[in-house]
């Protein structure tokens, strides 16, 4: 009896330990908002990880930091995906089979992931929209937040 006690309680560690160890992976993905379609809408996925390590610095006493010794030019990757999607905007407003083309690509996208293991933990979003007249910029960012 104590042995399967122990060994129930060896496994519900490991399990625990297994959940632990997630590893995540974020999709960006950048819907221009422009009207005329004169944006760039892309679905982005680094393909070279960094370590965010390399980039913190710490503040002593509030003010005084170690951050100009950090080079953003550093922090940039090399490799990543880039798939190409549509603007949210035609010339008359906005083009709703753009909006359904670009749903199109990123379930694809999600049910790739999900192929290859990756589940969908969590889903972010914000906007910078057109302000008015005069302005015509904007966009639409979603991020993907996988587990493995």
């Amino acid at each position: 009896m104590k042995k399967m006690i122990l060994a129930a309680f060896v496994c519900c560690a490991l399990a625990f330990d297994m959940q632990a160890q997630s590893n995540y992976k974020v999709i960006t993905i950048v819907e221009s908002i422009v009207p005329g379609g004169v944006g760039r809408s892309r679905m982005v996925e680094e393909k070279s990880p960094l370590d965010h390590t390399g980039f913190t610095t710490e503040r002593t006493d509030g003010k005084k930091s170690k951050q100009r010794d950090v080079k953003r030019g550093d922090a940039k990757v090399d490799r990543f995906a880039e798939t190409k999607l549509l603007n949210f905007y035609s010339m008359v407003g906005i083009n709703f089979q753009n909006v359904a083309s670009n749903d199109a690509l990123i379930s694809s996208k999600i049910n790739q992931m999900a192929q290859d293991g990756w589940n969908l933990k969590f889903v972010t979003s914000g906007v910078e929209s057109d302000s008015g007249k005069g302005d015509g910029k904007g966009i639409f960012i979603t991020r993907l937040i996988f587990t493995k």
